[in-house]
């Protein structure tokens, strides 16, 4: 009887010490799981990874997609950065670390981007979701739609935060791959994840990385994050010589055990990557701004609203005494063009004179077009020259379930003229590629943008790299 009491004892004494660890003991002694990659930025090839395809909660990293997306949408002309974002409820109820947002408060989008990269503030990056998408669930199935186009395949994004969420996972390999895809494809915007602080409209807010940023030579980014779930996180980029690393690790047990591995793994990945390497950019993934849609669903309805309603040909605006020298130039082209075409058909038409009569003066004024000239080239064979001209159709509405729904879009400027010239002139440049496009100039809040219309995805592909090519600023416009 004494041995099974003293059993007892004994049993309740290991239960209290078990219950004692779990309570007692610090939660950086409960680790999170650990991954790491190392890669060379140059070329992209990986130098050193463990655990690198276990999907983890990436924690804050979630945000350098969130601006990845943000930049994107800047770039295709979605919102601008003196855009004001009004605060929701929801940005504003977001626990830290945030800026201190509240609800109905409005911001520039400048300073809620300067808030999320430097500060992880989480009320701000909530905040540009809602304004792009609508609502932070659109904006995370944006953000997923992203990882997917980059070939980011085990990522999936339920917030724009990375606070902890069922099913809200990445992995050290694809959270490396973003973070060389912001470098390649944002250099503007890249410098904001080297700052040691930021002014983000209300405030200074230093930056969650600026230890390891001053205690690593060369080191200029990009993302920390931390949760309970996640561990401490980093994804941290350096440069040295003509070399740039790029190393993360998941799951660090505190900031200085954190930084001091990903020092070590940058250390390896100077040590591995050799001196010359060939710089290979990761392509632009697809755009990815289109909201999802059923399988088999018809495609969605949008609405031109430059729709050409009678004729190509500018007409001078009644009672002004000087046309535009932009419609004076398109109508002397269009002029030069139809004369060039009447002059070859006259010269393929006439090879025998008629036998009685002479062949006449040549005349100074041309004459006039008979009103039932028909161009071959507008009326097909089949159609009779008596019939009345109908009236000419407007297109509004068009599916983007297939056709020509693309653009692309070369700048913005501070007035109508300066884009319309612009427009004229590449246009002239480009006659092969952007034949058949329309001409459209925007009005935005900060001035008027400069688009070409009526492409598929392939002829604006196309039209952007030949206007790269001549150094011409250019991208591409996506449906939606």
């Amino acid at each position: 009887m004494r041995m099974r009491g003293g059993n007892r004892g004994r049993t309740g004494l290991y239960l209290f010490a078990a219950i004692w660890m779990l309570v007692i003991l610090p939660l950086s002694a409960m680790a999170a799981p650990y991954a790491a990659m190392v890669i060379d930025a140059r070329s992209g090839e990986v130098l050193h990874s463990r655990n690198a395809d276990t999907r983890l909660h990436p924690a804050s990293l979630t945000k350098m997609m969130t601006l990845y997306v943000v930049f994107d949408a800047i770039q295709r002309g979605e919102i601008s950065l003196d855009t004001v974002v009004t605060i929701s409820r929801n940005a504003a109820a977001e626990p830290p670390s945030k800026l201190g947002l509240r609800a109905g408060q409005k911001i520039k989008l400048r300073y809620l981007i300067r808030a999320a990269a430097v500060r992880s503030a989480n009320d701000a990056a909530t905040a540009m979701g809602e304004a792009i998408s609508g609502s932070e669930a659109r904006f995370a199935r944006r953000m997923t739609r992203t990882a997917k186009a980059m070939g980011l395949t085990r990522t999936t994004f339920k917030n724009a935060h990375g606070l902890t969420a069922n099913g809200h996972l990445s992995t050290a390999r694809d959270m490396t791959m973003l973070g060389r895809q912001l470098f390649f494809d944002f250099p503007q915007y890249y410098n904001l994840f080297s700052r040691r602080s930021t002014h983000a409209g209300i405030k200074e807010v230093p930056n969650t990385n600026r230890r390891f940023l001053d205690a690593y030579k060369g080191a200029d980014g990009i993302k920390t994050g931390y949760t309970r779930a996640a561990g401490f996180n980093l994804v941290a980029s350096a440069e040295r010589g003509n070399k740039r690393i790029i190393a993360t690790v998941f799951g660090g047990r505190s900031t200085a055990s954190r930084n001091a591995k990903v020092a070590e793994l940058l250390d390896v990945g100077f040590q591995r990557a050799p001196s010359r390497a060939p710089t290979r950019k990761p392509p632009r993934p697809a755009y990815a701004g289109t909201p999802d849609s059923a399988p088999g669903a018809a495609g969605k309805t949008i609405r031109l609203v430059t729709a050409v309603e009678k004729s190509l040909r500018p007409v001078m605006r009644p009672g002004s005494t000087e046309p535009d020298p932009i419609l004076v130039a398109v109508k002397d082209d269009i002029t030069e063009a139809l004369s060039a075409a009447q002059t070859t058909q006259v010269a393929e038409g006439s090879t025998t004179p008629s036998a009685d009569t002479t062949p006449p003066a040549i005349a100074r004024t041309p004459k006039a077009r008979p009103d039932d000239l028909v161009l071959a080239s507008a009326v097909p064979d089949s159609a009779t020259t008596t019939d009345p001209e109908p009236d000419p159709e407007i297109v509004t509405r068009v599916s983007t379930a297939g056709g020509r729904h693309w653009g692309i879009n070369l700048g913005r400027y501070s007035n109508q003229y300066q884009a319309e010239k612009v427009l004229l002139q590449t246009a002239l440049k480009e006659m092969e590629t952007l034949d058949g496009t329309l001409r459209k100039v925007v009005k935005r809040s900060a001035g008027f943008d400069a688009n070409f219309m009526g492409m598929n995805r392939e002829s604006a592909e196309i039209a952007c790299r030949r206007l790269q090519a001549r150094n011409i600023n250019c991208f591409m416009i996506g449906p939606g």
